[in-house]
């Protein structure tokens, strides 16, 4: 067993380096990288597309996409006038850094602010794997329940900030509010949440002036 440990902490080792280097080529082009997860279904894709519309005029958006397989949502994002690049990992569960680096060098870096980099949907493995960005994001979708923070603790607990997707369903499916996000406090107290609907639009104005008042941030100059 200590062997196993060694060859997992020297790949999470390795995977760290190179996603510091991923970091510094942002930090360089001025462009904020946003890694976004969740399990399938919940709304990555067509919350990507959403923020572009809510974001027109203020912040230039690019897109890395992370699948087992297709180029589907690459195609939809280039569709709507996203600069993306598709990353299908095959049977690989998450995004790494060095996938990410090759997507990098696909993308007009020098003429975007935000990259987008939609990660594989699992909300197990994409946590534990630093691929350069500056933020990490979760999607949770009323569909899926209110126990997911309960089940999958790390990944609620590694991020900077919560989506909850698909608010319009509530009337129409039991889920506790209170109690999911009980659960999320417990393990990210404080932890800025978005309660919105990709389908009609609502709450998308905050989540959009929150990525803004991020990049702005990012790109000022630090204090003497």
């Amino acid at each position: 067993m200590p062997a196993r440990i060694a060859v997992v902490q020297n790949i999470l080792s390795a995977n760290d380096e190179r996603a510091a280097r991923n970091r510094a080529v942002f930090d360089r082009a001025g462009v904020l990288a946003v890694n976004l997860m969740a399990s399938p279904g919940a709304g990555k894709t067509s919350l990507i597309l959403r923020t572009l519309d809510s974001l027109h005029g203020r912040l230039r958006l690019g897109v890395i996409e992370g699948d087992l397989a297709s180029s589907i949502d690459a195609d939809r994002a280039k569709a709507a006038g996203i600069p993306a690049f598709q990353i299908n990992t095959g049977k690989q569960c998450h995004l790494d850094a060095v996938m990410v680096q090759a997507a990098m060098r696909e993308l007009p870096l020098g003429q975007l602010d935000l990259v987008i980099i939609e990660n594989v949907g699992n909300l197990v493995c994409p946590i534990e794997f630093r691929i350069g960005s500056h933020l990490s994001v979760l999607i949770a979708s009323i569909p899926e329940g209110d126990d997911k923070p309960y089940k999958y603790p790390s990944a609620y607990r590694g991020v900077q900030a919560l989506v909850i997707n698909k608010v319009d369903l509530l009337p129409y499916v039991p889920f506790r509010m209170d109690c999911f996000r009980e659960g999320v406090e417990a393990l990210s107290p404080g932890l800025v949440t978005f309660p919105l609907s990709c389908r009609t639009g609502e709450g998308l104005d905050a989540w959009a002036d929150w990525l803004v008042a991020r990049a702005r941030e990012k790109r000022a100059p630090a204090a003497p």
